[in-house]
């Protein structure tokens, strides 16, 4: 009888029998998520040039003690408001999967190795348990959609010489329209399979 020989790759970051150029699906990854983040983050505390017009920047909405009456200097607007719109990204299946895989290379693609050794529990274990708190952080996405919203709508309207109101669109209109469209859809199509899911959980009367 023939001696079967095992196909089983030693464990270890990147070993793999496929064939492809896997870790290119990484890359656009690491460039634009990763560049998007250094980009928030200095805007996030900057504290500057986030309103101009009808126009307020997503970042800082709702605009909250803009001019410090409270807040200290070296606190931005921003970072009052970025953690939920940041911690329901970041607990987001799509985007797990996006940053566990070009960042943490926990595994770096389908059928390839990551680190020997790791103990792997699944997300039970501290700072992954924080995952769980995704639908909470959908509730918050909820509320600040309505405040995006508002901001969208106003962009419609500038005040004219006469300091009365005018309706208008600009650059800046369509950007903020287009980024409460887009946004909207995700929260909406989670809050829809909630619904449908707690719907069916519950049998019909007769």
């Amino acid at each position: 009888m023939a001696a079967s020989r095992s196909s089983a790759v030693p464990a270890a970051v990147g070993r793999t029998l496929r064939r492809d150029a896997w870790w290119t699906e990484n890359i656009p990854v690491i460039i634009l998520l990763g560049g998007f983040g250094i980009y928030a983050t200095l805007r996030a505390f900057e504290g500057n040039f986030f309103e101009w017009g009808p126009y307020l920047s997503p970042f800082y909405s709702p605009l909250i003690d803009s001019h410090h009456h409270w807040l200290p200097q070296i606190i931005s607007p921003a970072l009052l408001i970025l953690i939920f719109p940041l911690g329901f990204r970041m607990t987001c299946y799509y985007y797990r999967k996006a940053y566990y895989r070009a960042f943490f290379f926990d595994p770096p693609a389908c059928a390839v190795g990551e680190r020997p050794g790791r103990n792997y529990r699944g997300e039970t274990g501290f700072p992954f348990i924080l995952q769980n708190i995704h639908r909470y952080f959908l509730y918050a996405a909820i509320v600040f959609l309505c405040f995006l919203w508002y901001d969208a709508i106003k962009a419609f309207f500038f005040l004219g010489p006469d300091q009365h109101y005018h309706f208008g669109i600009g650059l800046g209109t369509l950007i903020l329209l287009a980024n409460i469209s887009r946004s909207t859809r995700s929260p909406a199509t989670r809050c829809a399979i909630w619904l449908a899911e707690k719907w069916t959980a519950f049998p019909a009367q007769p």
